[in-house]
Parts: C-alpha cells; sequence; structure tokens
C-alpha cells in the first residue's frame, strides 16, 4: 500500500539520513527500485515526472502497475509514489489518480502566485493523506525540457513557504539536473546552513542527485537534507549495460532478443545504482 512520504522524512531528519526518490520510467526501472528496497529494508520514493507520466500512459496506468507490483512482490518497505517538478494541473490529476505524494513546482510563478496555488494544493492533498514538497529557487540542468542554470534559493522565501505546510521542500543551492559541468562550482552549503536555521524540522529536498560527491551529499543529509533525487544516474546505468550486452552480440545467441533477456542486464545495473545510493544515503534498515 501506499504512504504518503511526510512520515518517513520525519525520521530521517530526525535521524540524519535521507531516503532516495529514484525515478521511474517503465515497469523495469519500477521493479527494480522496489526490490532493491525491499531488499535493503529501506523506505523509498518513486518519482515520476510529468513527461515520463505522459509515456507510461497516464497517471492511471502509473499507479495500477506500482499498486500490483507491491502487492505481487510482496513489498513490505514503505513506498511513497510522487509527482516529481509537477505543475498545478498535473499535481490535481495526481491527487485523483491516487499518488501518495505530489510535488508543486510553483518556482517559475511570482512568489505570491506560488504562494496561493501552493496553498490550494496543501489543502486537496492534506485532504486525501498526502504529502506536499514545494520548491524554491529553480534547479538547474534540463527536466522535459525546461531548463534551468541552477539559482540559489532565499533563505526567507524558503520560510514563507515552508510555514504554509509543506512536507518537504526543494531548494536551489547551486544543484542541477542530468551531468554536472566541469565547470561546477558545488553546492552552496551556507545558503543551505540558513535555510535548515530557518526551516526548523522541515525536511529539505536536494534534486540533482546524480554526480554530486559522496562527501558533499553526506555534508548535504548533516544541514538537514532528508530527500536526495536521483535519474540520470540509473538512467546512464541502464544504457551502459544495454549496450555491453548489443556489443559482446549477445542479443544474436540464442533467444537472446527476447527482450526478458535484452533488458535483464541493464536492469541489474539499475539495482546496483540504487543500492549503492542507498548505502550513501544512509537509509539502509530504516524502513
Amino acid at each position: 500500500m501506499l504512504v504518503s512520504a511526510a512520515e518517513m522524512l520525519k525520521k530521517a531528519k530526525a535521524g540524519k539520513y535521507a531516503v532516495g526518490q529514484f525515478n521511474i520510467n517503465n515497469l523495469e526501472w519500477t521493479k527494480a527500485i522496489l526490490q532493491t528496497a525491499q531488499e535493503m529494508n529501506s523506505p523509498v520514493i518513486l518519482g515520476v515526472s510529468e513527461g515520463a507520466g505522459k509515456y507510461m500512459c497516464g497517471y492511471n496506468t502509473i499507479v495500477g502497475m506500482v499498486n500490483g507490483m507491491i502487492e505481487t512482490l510482496g513489498i513490505t518497505v514503505p513506498v511513497a509514489l510522487h509527482l516529481d517538478h509537477g505543475s498545478y494541473e498535473g499535481a490535481k490529476k495526481c491527487i485523483e489518480a491516487g499518488f501518495s505524494s505530489i510535488m508543486f513546482d510553483g518556482s517559475h510563478y511570482p512568489i505570491e502566485e506560488n504562494i496561493a496555488k501552493t496553498k490550494e494544493l496543501i489543502e486537496l492533498a492534506a485532504a486525501k493523506g498526502m504529502s506536499l514538497e514545494a520548491e524554491v529557487g529553480a534547479i538547474g540542468g534540463e527536466e522535459d525540457g525546461v531548463v534551468g542554470s541552477g539559482e540559489v534559493a532565499d533563505p526567507n522565501e524558503c520560510k514563507m513557504i515552508a510555514d504554509l505546510g509543506v512536507s518537504m521542500l526543494a531548494a536551489g543551492i547551486g544543484n542541477i539536473h542530468g551531468k554536472y559541468p566541469a565547470n561546477w562550482a558545488g553546492l552552496n552549503f551556507e545558503v543551505l546552513g540558513k535555510i535548515s536555521e530557518l526551516t526548523g524540522d522541515m525536511p529539505l529536498v536536494l534534486h540533482g542527485g546524480t554526480g554530486i560527491p559522496a562527501e558533499m551529499i553526506q555534508k548535504a543529509i548533516s544541514l538537514g537534507v532528508s530527500k536526495i533525487n536521483v535519474n540520470t544516474e540509473c538512467q546512464l546505468a541502464f544504457a551502459a549495460a544495454t549496450r555491453e550486452y548489443i556489443e559482446a552480440g549477445k542479443d544474436l545467441q540464442g533467444k537472446g532478443f527476447d527482450p526478458r533477456k535484452l533488458l535483464a542486464p541493464g536492469v541489474e545495473a539499475i539495482k546496483a545504482t540504487v543500492k549503492e545510493k542507498i548505502e550513501l544515503f544512509g537509509s539502509a534498515n530504516k524502513a
């Protein structure tokens, strides 16, 4: 059964570890992430971007697939199904479809409008026992065609949004989606420290977890980051393993072309990546 992300993140914040949000792109991704979380006895958040939502035939399809897998695979660790970077309309659709958590990305609206829309969605989500993540300061890089350069959030704006009653807050601290460029300046820990100070017990979210060095991740967790989003890293691992299988000509041997065989090395690569992240984030055996 799906749960809100609020409880697992409160525990993470208090226990100084982080829960991974691993974005799903299809059945293989979802199964690999759920199985690994269960093996590691770790809570987990399945992230769905609006683009991936369209690709997987809409939110109803995703809710049905995830609920079916939790039951069939005997998943007992806490699982939240979370809309990633949701628009106002997308957030409403996921509330209806049976997601257990949503992110409303109002970072491109003027702060007053971001606040008004966030308030309305908090009420709708709360009525269904769902958690809500808000964003202040756009996260850089490209996600579903939206490109940002990695803004640094204003700690006072973060406090304004946190005080509305959101469950978790994503604050830009120089992090970006996708691969980090060679000239990346790193995370702004000074701002993260200020945000943490002003927002108290609020679990903070770090987007763009791919490619941030391990010691930076650990420092961010020590400063109040309780949720870390990973997507690109699983995609790169899946692609590399699939390429290796095909370049070795394995798809031409016997029934190697069968998708169950063709996609298996990629699935194992996703599992290995998720396992590594769960260990780094410290959420193993915290279910």
